[in-house]
Protein backbone atom coordinates (compact mmCIF):
# COMPACT_ATOMS: atom_id res chain seq x y z
CA UNK A 1 0.00 0.00 0.00
CA UNK A 2 1.63 3.22 -1.09
CA UNK A 3 1.94 5.92 1.97
CA UNK A 4 -0.82 8.70 2.11
CA UNK A 5 -0.35 12.13 4.14
CA UNK A 6 -2.46 11.04 7.02
CA UNK A 7 -0.15 8.23 8.05
CA UNK A 8 2.37 10.47 9.04
CA UNK A 9 -0.32 12.48 11.06
CA UNK A 10 0.00 12.46 15.20
CA UNK A 11 -3.29 13.43 16.82
CA UNK A 12 -3.30 12.17 20.08
CA UNK A 13 -2.73 13.46 22.86
CA UNK A 14 -3.65 16.85 21.90
CA UNK A 15 -0.96 19.47 22.51
CA UNK A 16 -1.79 20.80 25.60
CA UNK A 17 -2.58 25.26 25.59
CA UNK A 18 -1.44 27.68 27.16
CA UNK A 19 -2.29 31.37 27.04
CA UNK A 20 1.24 33.47 26.16
CA UNK A 21 1.77 36.94 27.53
CA UNK A 22 0.98 39.71 25.37
CA UNK A 23 4.01 41.30 26.20
CA UNK A 24 6.94 40.42 25.09
CA UNK A 25 9.00 38.72 28.29
CA UNK A 26 6.29 38.60 30.62
CA UNK A 27 5.01 35.76 32.09
CA UNK A 28 3.01 32.68 30.35
CA UNK A 29 0.18 31.06 32.06
CA UNK A 30 1.88 28.10 32.83
CA UNK A 31 4.80 30.13 34.56
CA UNK A 32 5.65 29.90 38.21
CA UNK A 33 5.82 33.55 39.71
CA UNK A 34 9.15 33.75 41.39
CA UNK A 35 8.91 37.77 41.70
CA UNK A 36 6.25 40.05 40.61
CA UNK A 37 6.87 42.98 42.78
CA UNK A 38 4.61 42.23 45.67
CA UNK A 39 6.63 40.21 47.92
CA UNK A 40 9.82 37.83 48.79
CA UNK A 41 7.68 35.09 49.33
CA UNK A 42 9.03 32.58 47.08
CA UNK A 43 12.56 33.14 48.22
CA UNK A 44 14.24 32.47 51.35
CA UNK A 45 18.07 32.76 53.30
CA UNK A 46 21.04 30.68 51.70
CA UNK A 47 22.54 31.03 54.63
CA UNK A 48 19.17 29.46 57.00
CA UNK A 49 16.33 28.78 54.19
CA UNK A 50 14.06 28.79 57.54
CA UNK A 51 14.71 32.26 57.36
CA UNK A 52 12.88 34.48 55.32
CA UNK A 53 14.98 36.10 52.40
CA UNK A 54 16.83 39.52 53.77
CA UNK A 55 16.65 41.46 50.66
CA UNK A 56 14.31 44.24 50.00
CA UNK A 57 11.46 45.53 48.24
CA UNK A 58 11.94 49.69 46.46
CA UNK A 59 9.09 50.94 44.32
CA UNK A 60 8.05 47.27 43.28
CA UNK A 61 11.67 46.10 42.89
CA UNK A 62 13.76 43.57 44.59
CA UNK A 63 16.97 45.11 45.41
CA UNK A 64 20.26 43.09 46.97
CA UNK A 65 20.99 44.07 50.58
CA UNK A 66 25.06 44.30 51.17
CA UNK A 67 26.26 41.68 53.00
CA UNK A 68 23.00 39.81 53.71
CA UNK A 69 23.71 36.99 52.10
CA UNK A 70 22.49 34.99 49.04
CA UNK A 71 18.69 34.08 48.51
CA UNK A 72 17.34 30.89 47.29
CA UNK A 73 13.95 29.79 45.78
CA UNK A 74 11.76 27.89 48.16
CA UNK A 75 10.95 25.29 44.67
CA UNK A 76 13.69 23.31 43.09
CA UNK A 77 13.95 22.85 39.60
CA UNK A 78 15.91 21.06 36.63
CA UNK A 79 14.75 21.39 33.46
CA UNK A 80 13.75 25.02 32.84
CA UNK A 81 12.67 27.76 31.26
CA UNK A 82 13.66 31.12 33.09
CA UNK A 83 13.45 34.54 32.64
CA UNK A 84 14.43 37.33 34.99
CA UNK A 85 15.56 41.05 34.92
CA UNK A 86 17.82 42.88 36.18
CA UNK A 87 19.56 46.93 36.69
CA UNK A 88 22.77 47.60 38.03
CA UNK A 89 22.90 50.75 40.58
CA UNK A 90 22.01 53.63 38.23
CA UNK A 91 25.43 55.39 39.69
CA UNK A 92 28.30 53.75 38.60
CA UNK A 93 30.71 52.56 41.57
CA UNK A 94 33.74 50.79 40.90
CA UNK A 95 35.02 48.47 37.60
CA UNK A 96 34.94 45.40 36.57
CA UNK A 97 33.88 42.45 39.08
CA UNK A 98 32.75 45.95 40.92
CA UNK A 99 30.39 47.09 39.23
CA UNK A 100 26.53 45.74 39.33
CA UNK A 101 27.81 42.52 40.27
CA UNK A 102 25.31 39.23 40.72
CA UNK A 103 24.26 35.48 39.98
CA UNK A 104 21.88 33.37 39.23
CA UNK A 105 22.82 30.13 39.84
CA UNK A 106 21.13 26.97 38.56
CA UNK A 107 20.35 24.28 40.67
CA UNK A 108 22.44 26.10 43.29
CA UNK A 109 25.72 25.10 41.40
CA UNK A 110 26.30 26.46 37.56
CA UNK A 111 26.37 30.93 38.03
CA UNK A 112 25.28 32.78 34.85
CA UNK A 113 27.13 36.18 35.55
CA UNK A 114 25.37 39.06 36.26
CA UNK A 115 27.37 42.22 36.02
CA UNK A 116 27.29 45.50 34.79
CA UNK A 117 29.79 45.35 31.57
CA UNK A 118 28.22 48.72 30.22
CA UNK A 119 31.74 49.91 28.57
CA UNK A 120 33.45 47.81 31.79
CA UNK A 121 36.06 45.81 30.84
CA UNK A 122 36.67 42.54 32.80
CA UNK A 123 37.76 39.06 32.14
CA UNK A 124 36.02 38.08 29.06
CA UNK A 125 34.52 34.24 30.92
CA UNK A 126 33.27 36.51 33.87
CA UNK A 127 31.37 39.81 32.08
CA UNK A 128 27.83 39.80 31.87
CA UNK A 129 26.09 36.97 30.44
CA UNK A 130 28.92 34.73 31.22
CA UNK A 131 28.96 31.28 32.43
CA UNK A 132 31.05 32.53 35.28
CA UNK A 133 34.84 31.48 34.53
CA UNK A 134 33.48 28.75 31.90
CA UNK A 135 32.29 30.37 28.84
CA UNK A 136 32.29 34.10 27.48
CA UNK A 137 28.98 35.31 26.04
CA UNK A 138 29.15 35.04 22.57
CA UNK A 139 28.91 39.18 22.58
CA UNK A 140 28.29 41.76 24.49
CA UNK A 141 24.52 42.83 24.67
CA UNK A 142 24.42 44.98 27.76
CA UNK A 143 22.31 47.86 28.15
CA UNK A 144 23.48 51.31 30.09
CA UNK A 145 23.60 51.16 33.93
CA UNK A 146 20.11 53.16 33.89
CA UNK A 147 18.58 50.54 32.16
CA UNK A 148 16.84 47.26 32.50
CA UNK A 149 18.19 43.89 31.15
CA UNK A 150 17.18 40.69 30.64
CA UNK A 151 18.09 37.58 30.58
CA UNK A 152 15.79 34.48 29.14
CA UNK A 153 17.21 30.92 29.27
CA UNK A 154 16.71 27.32 28.35
CA UNK A 155 18.73 25.14 30.72
CA UNK A 156 18.66 21.72 30.87
CA UNK A 157 20.40 19.90 33.36
CA UNK A 158 22.94 17.33 33.97
CA UNK A 159 22.05 13.31 34.12
CA UNK A 160 24.43 10.81 35.80
CA UNK A 161 24.89 7.18 35.68
CA UNK A 162 23.62 5.21 38.54
CA UNK A 163 26.96 5.15 40.60
CA UNK A 164 27.25 8.27 40.41
CA UNK A 165 29.08 9.55 37.86
CA UNK A 166 28.93 11.98 35.20
CA UNK A 167 26.49 10.91 31.75
CA UNK A 168 25.53 14.52 30.19
CA UNK A 169 26.58 17.81 31.39
CA UNK A 170 24.66 20.47 31.56
CA UNK A 171 23.80 22.55 28.84
CA UNK A 172 22.08 26.33 28.65
CA UNK A 173 21.21 28.79 25.89
CA UNK A 174 20.73 32.43 27.21
CA UNK A 175 19.00 35.47 25.13
CA UNK A 176 20.35 38.73 27.13
CA UNK A 177 17.91 41.35 25.71
CA UNK A 178 16.94 39.47 22.71
CA UNK A 179 20.48 38.63 21.60
CA UNK A 180 21.68 34.75 21.70
CA UNK A 181 24.91 35.11 23.86
CA UNK A 182 25.23 31.04 24.87
CA UNK A 183 24.00 28.89 22.60
CA UNK A 184 23.28 25.65 24.03
CA UNK A 185 26.87 25.76 25.81
CA UNK A 186 27.94 23.09 27.47
CA UNK A 187 28.38 23.68 31.49
CA UNK A 188 31.55 22.52 32.34
CA UNK A 189 30.65 21.75 36.36
CA UNK A 190 30.70 23.96 39.44
CA UNK A 191 31.09 27.10 39.66
CA UNK A 192 34.44 27.83 40.88
CA UNK A 193 36.66 31.22 41.58
CA UNK A 194 39.46 28.91 41.50
CA UNK A 195 40.28 26.05 40.18
CA UNK A 196 38.74 23.25 37.07
CA UNK A 197 35.10 23.14 37.21
CA UNK A 198 33.76 19.66 37.54
CA UNK A 199 30.83 17.73 38.77
CA UNK A 200 32.02 16.10 42.28
CA UNK A 201 28.75 14.21 42.97
CA UNK A 202 25.47 13.14 41.19
CA UNK A 203 22.43 15.34 42.74
CA UNK A 204 19.08 15.82 41.45
CA UNK A 205 16.40 19.17 40.91
CA UNK A 206 17.39 21.87 43.52
CA UNK A 207 17.01 25.45 44.44
CA UNK A 208 17.64 28.58 41.70
CA UNK A 209 19.48 30.88 43.73
CA UNK A 210 20.72 34.94 43.27
CA UNK A 211 23.65 36.25 44.60
CA UNK A 212 24.86 39.07 46.86
CA UNK A 213 28.16 40.18 45.86
CA UNK A 214 28.15 43.77 47.62
CA UNK A 215 26.46 45.79 45.26
CA UNK A 216 22.77 46.85 45.29
CA UNK A 217 21.84 45.27 42.02
CA UNK A 218 18.11 45.23 41.08
CA UNK A 219 15.87 42.58 39.91
CA UNK A 220 11.88 42.51 38.44
CA UNK A 221 9.73 40.00 36.57
CA UNK A 222 11.24 36.51 37.37
CA UNK A 223 9.43 33.79 36.53
CA UNK A 224 10.36 30.04 35.46
CA UNK A 225 8.73 27.20 33.66
CA UNK A 226 9.54 23.24 34.16
CA UNK A 227 10.53 21.09 30.98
Amino acid sequence: MPMQPEMTEIWEPEVEKIIPAKVLGDAPSDAIILFNGNNLDQWVSRNDPSQPAPWKIVDGLMEVVPGSGYIQTKLKFGDCQFHLEFSAPDIVDGHGQGRGNSGVFFQNRYELQILDSYNNRTYRNGQAASIYKDHAPLVNAMRGPTDWNSYDVIYTAPRFKADGRLDTPARITVLHNGVVVQNNSTINGLTLYIGLHNYPEAHGEDVITLQDHGNKTQFRNIWVRRL
